[in-house]
């Protein structure tokens, strides 16, 4: 039993966290630490010291992951892998020898809970997640027919912030000024220069029908559902300044005038 003397010094609570899926592809890691170094490259900044997930649900079932040699190589290019999504039990349990434990979905935390009452081990009551970090207080926008409601920020994003619509679009009627980072779940409007990192269908399973708009384009990155491209890969003809809207064909990012 606590002391009751002593002042408590800790407390545990549930949380509700955004965290970036690194999704594999290739289970080298000599493959895969070269081209996350070369995006560093081109975008300083992107993902440094940031919390990530590896996500091991594209990888064949019988694909052997080297997770000691990723973790050291993530951690040397200051990406702070946390967990693993996905995988089969053999990749999750070599995962976990390298201490990357398997990560619960939100979609699986009633699964979770029961799990956790049954083992008589359910949690202290928490008080509602916390909304998402943003440069200024979102104002909701009326939803049309119960839809969701966008992410309004009405401010400029500086350099260095992060804003995360989680679930739904989101609206910046500002500026996305360099060093600034824009993620949603679902699409990105910016009604004024788009100069940061720009994320849309960010969500676990991805959207590659979200659309980036910007009125004034000249930005360091861009990505739809897990899909990139940094400001030197526009190429020559891209229509930097101009209002434009991106969004994916297949696999192939397009950069339409609005």
């Amino acid at each position: 039993m606590p002391n009751p003397t002593l002042p408590d010094s800790f407390r545990l609570r549930a949380g509700n966290f955004s965290l970036l899926v690194l999704r594999l592809l290739d289970p080298r890691p000599e493959q895969v630490l070269p081209a996350l170094g070369d995006q560093f490259r081109r975008a300083p900044g992107f993902l440094r010291f940031a919390p990530v997930v590896i996500g091991l649900s594209d990888l064949p079932a019988d694909a052997r992951v080297d997770f000691r040699a990723l973790v050291e190589g993530l951690r040397a290019l200051e990406i702070i892998p946390v967990g693993t999504i996905g995988g089969t039990a053999e990749q999750r349990q070599a995962a976990l020898a390298a201490r990357l434990p398997p990560m619960r979905s939100a979609a699986n935390a009633r699964e979770s809970e029961a799990e956790d009452a049954a083992l008589g081990n359910a949690p202290p009551a928490a008080p509602p997640p916390p909304a998402p970090m943003a440069a200024a207080a979102p104002e909701p926008v009326p939803p049309p027919g119960g839809a969701r409601p966008a992410m309004l920020v009405s401010e400029s994003i500086r350099s260095g912030q992060r804003v995360y619509a989680q679930g739904t679009d989101l609206i910046v009627t500002g500026g996305v000024n360099a060093g600034a980072e824009v993620i949603a779940d679902g699409n990105i409007h910016v009604y004024g220069h788009l100069r940061g990192r720009a994320v849309a269908g960010a969500g676990p399973e991805g959207d590659a029908t979200a659309r980036i708009f910007a009125l004034n384009f000249d930005p360091e990155l861009v990505a739809i559902a897990g899909l990139y491209a940094v400001r030197e890969q526009l190429g020559a003809g891209a229509p930097v300044g101009r209002p434009v809207q991106v969004r994916l064909e297949g696999e192939q990012m397009r950069f339409e005038p609005l």
